[in-house]
């Protein structure tokens, strides 16, 4: 009776996580479906231009990672009582906004540049360095538009409702920024291919990545310019700019792992294209719980009600829980629901049987969360104990290793098991 007592006590202390974070857990894994299918039905442009995968997997991850560490200010803002709805010079939310842009354009010209090199010299890829960054920072600045008036929306409607958006934003942000980063990087690169087949498509194609790199060093010096005010917010762009790149840059680093990771097993993933359809939707679930824990445990550390111990305190465990319970049900859901859609989709053949699916997803879903409840409980207080603010540094940190082990846990265990 103890033992069902404290399971029931845990789960009305935190019936609120639960209701609000596995919704938003469900409508990311949803959605990350469709840009599942949506990147098994671009398989022509993935076998076409090598290195798409490893720049459509480092795109999705910078955009997590750059939004989901604004959510997690924003949230950290609301905690404090320092947010307000508008858009004032001098204002939290503006200064995030403005920042989350800036590093959106810095990120996809360097993505776009990384991917080139690599594409070239380990895969044999004939696309250029100007090809790259235009595919790269078209897909990014359309992509990172959109997700930012929904992290406006987020920040809107939570405050509103007094909501605790750290419950919600990280899986919502990642969702979206997939279902919206796919098709964008898609979009652009079909214009490239177009813009090549015309008569002036390589010197439009240089001259338009020319003019992204361009706009990236003028807006960038704008925001280096912002003076710190002591009386509001006004340079907290820059801030918030020059403490991200050197983290992000480092976090990059495991994104194009992954994806090459991915692009090395693009083969074995388009034979099984269930796992194919399955991997936005599982890279998600890993980082938006990552991005989920991390956003509750950067709280409170600027709460101060975190200790800093080298064995994670009682409160710190009971959102390993949260985490555990959270990751059960959603990986079951995105292993069944892309079973169900990979079977309905046309001309297209399983392969496999729906429990080698699920078996595969539960077992590399576990480890995963095994490794995320830990690795966000160590970076938060790293980064708080060398004097960083864990909304800047956690989170990007977080989901960059995640989404290395996410890819490399998921091919992994489908190697042993199917």
């Amino acid at each position: 009776m103890k033992v069902v007592g404290k399971v029931s006590g845990f789960i009305m202390r935190n019936k609120a996580v639960f209701i609000m974070g596995l919704t938003a857990l469900v409508i990311a894994g949803t959605t990350d479906l469709f840009a599942g299918l949506f990147l098994s039905s671009m398989e022509e442009y993935l076998l076409l231009i090598p290195g798409m995968m490893i720049l459509i997997y480092s795109a999705l991850g910078m955009r997590g990672m750059i939004f989901g560490a604004l959510g997690s200010r924003l949230g950290t803002a609301m905690h404090m009582g320092t947010f307000q709805m508008n858009f004032k010079k001098g204002g939290v939310l503006r200064a995030n906004i403005e920042s989350a842009f800036c590093l959106t354009l810095i990120l996809s010209v360097i993505m776009g540049a990384l991917t080139w090199v690599i594409a070239k010299y380990l895969f044999n890829g004939t696309y250029t360095f100007w090809d790259f960054v235009f595919i790269s920072s078209l897909g990014g600045v359309l992509a990172g538009a959109v997700i930012i008036l929904f992290n406006i929306q987020i920040a809107k409607s939570g405050y509103k409702r007094d909501w605790d958006v750290d419950n919600i934003s990280a899986p919502l942000i990642a969702a979206v920024g997939d279902i919206v980063t796919m098709p964008m990087i898609f979009m652009s690169t079909i214009l490239l291919l177009k813009l090549k087949g015309s008569g002036f498509g390589d010197v439009a194609i240089v001259a338009l990545a020319a003019l992204f790199l361009a706009a990236t060093a003028v807006y960038t010096a704008r925001i280096a310019r912002k003076e710190v005010s002591k009386k509001d917010f006004s340079g907290e762009a820059k801030r918030i700019v020059f403490a991200s790149i050197p983290i992000l840059l480092f976090c990059l680093m495991f994104e194009i792992a992954a994806g090459m990771i991915i692009q090395k097993e693009e083969e074995r993933l388009l034979e099984y294209a269930v796992f194919l359809v399955m991997l936005p939707a599982f890279l998600n679930q890993g980082n938006a719980l990552s991005g989920m824990l991390t956003a509750r445990l950067s709280s409170m550390i600027h709460l101060g009600t975190l200790d800093s111990k080298v064995a994670p305190p009682r409160n710190a465990l009971e959102n390993f829980g949260i985490i555990y319970i959270c990751a059960v049900l959603t990986f079951l859901y995105i292993g069944i629901i892309a079973y169900v859609a990979t079977w309905l989709m046309p001309g297209v053949t399983l392969n496999l049987g729906p429990g080698p699916v699920l078996l595969t997803v539960m077992v590399a879903g576990m480890l995963v969360t095994t490794i995320l409840n830990f690795l966000s409980y160590y970076v938060a207080q790293l980064a708080a104990r060398f004097g960083l603010d864990p909304d800047d540094h956690s989170i990007p940190i977080t989901s960059s290793v995640m989404d290395m082990l996410c890819s490399v846990v998921l091919v992994s265990v489908v190697i042993l098991i199917i």
